[in-house]
């Protein structure tokens, strides 16, 4: 094995070095994903460079995987600013595809659903006490007014 757990040459995992481009590789695609795909978007670089308070070169180099340092506190930055609460959604292919999903469909991951919910069982909750206030009304009629006969 060589150093960092690797196996050596002709082994089963890919080197440090690989992993390293694979990582930078796939976090580039995700954000430019999320910066063009976003609710709230499309952005330009400068827009979420400024939503996210980091320099507009930090994000290019970090979609570009030029090799560039990007830091978790970017990674944080950017999420933070998109309502992602979930950072590892630009390291995890899984957390990546299920926060996209509730970003489109108004799910778990965005604000909108507990408001919609909220404001259907409200309505929800207005029909039945109308519904039990017409039955209570309707119970109290004498028996020839409730038939709905009519002059």
């Amino acid at each position: 094995m060589q150093q960092g757990g690797a196996p050596a040459e002709g082994g089963e995992h890919p080197s440090l070095e690989a992993r390293i481009t694979a990582a930078k590789a796939d976090v580039a695609r995700r954000l430019r994903y999320v910066r063009q795909h976003h609710p709230d978007g499309p952005f330009t670089l400068a827009g979420l460079a400024e939503r996210a308070g980091v320099s507009k070169r930090t994000l290019s180099q970090a979609e570009s995987a030029d090799g560039s340092n990007l830091t978790l506190e970017t990674l944080l930055k950017v999420s933070d600013s998109l309502g992602i609460p979930r950072p590892a959604y630009f390291l995890d292919e899984q957390v990546f595809r299920q926060v996209n999903s509730e970003l489109a469909g108004g799910g778990p991951g965005s604000e909108a659903p507990p408001a919609r919910v909220d404001q259907l069982s409200r309505m929800l909750n207005d029909i039945l006490d109308t519904a039990a206030r017409a039955r209570c009304a309707l119970r109290d009629l004498p028996a020839g007014e409730n038939a709905g006969g009519g002059a």
